[in-house]
């Protein structure tokens, strides 16, 4: 049988992070495929996807719209390599097409990012940084004669989100014989059977959250969950961990709480104000870590999501089912 046509939509450097050349070499026995950079549906991309029976796309592919049979009439799956498919592609989609996503390489990366931020926050570790930019040893002599008072081993760690990366990461840290403390109205309670996190309400998780960690996705529900008020109920000296949406926090009225020194943060995540900008408080205020959205950007992480995606595809070619399909009931709750 012919093999079917595919239309990556992918920059040059983009779809070599993702696909290794070994995994070139498979497409090219699995499929006739073109690549195409654009943004935008340009008429180039157009002239593509007029023969496509199925695409792939990243996260520079252009927005889908619900009248794509127009121009794309042979066209049955879209596999897109990432997570984040709610914003890529008009709703009716998801039911005139099968589209797939390929999140679960991403979330055990993520999770060891939460887990990397939660350690050095917990452990206080840019305070001592800052401390010995000083020309003075007096912190030295501050620890011989009083000791420190942080650690994470048998702490209590709040979390809103307990989706596949907020597990992952309760998982990563089971040495650390966390006590979890959980807000997620979502998932059910049987969970704590398995994880040793106990739920809570969200104002009783929010009072006691001296470390707060946002794994959760990014709906109308939880959009600005963490706003002024809420801020203002975490405990003084409380950390704010975000490795899930910068929509999820007030990051206005966070920057305030960091720039008077009651709240500290660290953020993977800004969106959507990323890049966070040039002159923004928080890429130099004490308190405040910043990373520029490295949690999954991993090249390794990358070629499992590629892998998935060529899974999915051999799979819906074959006359299999696909293991990823992004269903209209799963997008209300999904980012």
């Amino acid at each position: 049988m012919p093999r079917p046509q595919l239309t990556i939509c992918a920059g040059q450097d983009l779809f070599a992070s993702f696909f290794s050349a070994a995994q070139q070499k498979r497409l090219s026995r699995l499929f006739r495929w073109e690549r195409d950079g654009s943004r935008k549906l340009t008429s180039s991309l157009r002239r593509k996807l007029k023969t496509a029976e199925a695409v792939v796309t990243t996260w520079d592919s252009p927005h889908f719209s619900d009248d794509i049979h127009t121009w794309a009439p042979k066209l049955r799956i879209i596999a897109h390599c990432g997570g984040e498919v709610k914003s890529r592609f008009a709703l009716p989609l998801f039911d005139d097409l099968i589209i797939t996503a390929s999140p679960v390489p991403m979330a055990r990366a993520t999770a060891e990012l939460g887990a990397a931020l939660l350690a050095y926050s917990a452990r206080n570790i840019d305070f001592y940084r800052d401390e010995l930019r000083k020309r003075s040893n007096r912190i030295y002599d501050d620890l011989h004669l009083h000791g420190s008072s942080e650690s994470l081993i048998g702490r209590e760690v709040a979390m809103i989100g307990f989706g596949r990366i907020g597990r992952a990461l309760v998982d990563l840290m089971r040495g650390f014989e966390l006590r979890w403390r959980v807000y997620d109205p979502f998932v059910p309670k049987s969970l704590a059977n398995q994880f040793p996190v106990r739920f809570a309400r969200l104002p009783e998780l929010l009072c006691n959250a001296h470390l707060l960690v946002l794994t959760a996705a990014l709906t109308d529900q939880t959009r600005g969950l963490l706003n002024r008020e809420r801020l203002s109920k975490l405990p003084d000296g409380g950390v704010v961990i975000n490795i899930a949406r910068g929509d999820l926090v007030d990051l206005a009225a966070l920057t305030k709480e960091v720039r008077r020194g009651r709240l500290r943060c660290a953020f993977d995540v800004t969106d959507p104000l990323e890049p966070l900008p040039l002159g923004h408080a928080l890429r130099t205020l004490p308190g405040a870590i910043v990373t520029p959205h490295i949690a999954a950007s991993n090249r390794e992480v990358r070629h499992e999501m590629a892998d998935v995606v060529m899974n999915d595809l051999e799979r819906f070619f074959s006359g299999s089912g696909v293991e990823n399909r992004v269903t209209p009931e799963m997008l209300k709750r999904m980012t």
